[in-house]
């Protein structure tokens, strides 16, 4: 397998051509490893960026309300729903998850790239709406045993959140093949190599060159 140090740089990009954005969805079971690795893209990428989504869970210490998520209360949260604010939205234990329609078309037409953390469901309702601007990238455990160790090193769940993760975990794995890579993250620098190589592969689709039919026609003109 290649080195990190022999993986295109993405940072590294060519500019001449004006190219549309698209939305790349990392989907995890809990423990997998999608909050690393998509930590890992934002430090490294300048190119793509964070699609902040609106909750309605309580804010944690440290988190910044716009940075971090758009925090909501419940009855905003469905008003928006019924308004259709949302390009997916879902509920994952007991807290309401929306991703905001605006900033993302927005965002796509000017070349920007998103970076979603949503589950198998937001990711389904994404895909419908925005097909061809989705990228779906599902993060494995290399076994369960693996995944249950993870969960419990956190030291920061008891016993039945964990119980409850694990079979979270393996509802959500059973959707392996509603996303278009999977990768099974058993080295975090490996996986996010692997990452990388998708999002660099998914940038050069001529689908997305929205600058190259006319940098083609001038090719082409006789001289």
């Amino acid at each position: 397998m290649a080195k990190l140090s022999e993986v295109p740089d993405p940072k590294v990009q060519d500019d001449a051509l004006h190219r549309r954005g698209l939305m790349f969805i990392l989907s995890s079971p809990s423990g997998a490893g999608k909050t690393t690795i998509s930590r890992m893209l934002l430090e490294r990428d300048a190119e793509i960026r964070m699609s902040v989504s609106v909750t309605t869970r309580p804010m944690r210490p440290g988190e910044v309300d716009g940075t971090d998520y758009h925090f909501v209360d419940g009855e905003t949260f469905d008003r928006m729903v019924e308004e259709g604010h949302f390009l997916e939205w879902a509920q994952v234990f007991g807290h309401s998850y929306g991703t905001p329609k605006s900033q993302i078309k927005a965002g796509l037409k000017a070349g920007h790239d998103f970076l979603f953390d949503i589950d198998w469901q937001g990711t389904q309702q994404l895909y419908q709406k925005a097909e061809t601007d989705v990228v779906r990238v599902f993060l494995l455990p290399p076994s369960l045993g693996e995944l249950r160790r993870r969960l419990t090193t956190r030291a920061t769940d008891s016993a039945d959140v964990i119980a409850d993760r694990m079979a979270r975990a393996q509802a959500e794995i059973s959707h392996w093949d509603g996303y278009d890579y999977v990768v099974v993250n058993d080295d975090v620098e490996a996986c996010y190599a692997k990452v990388v190589q998708i999002l660099a592969a998914e940038r050069l689709k001529r689908a997305r060159q929205t600058g190259l039919i006319g940098f083609v026609r001038e090719l082409m003109r006789p001289e």
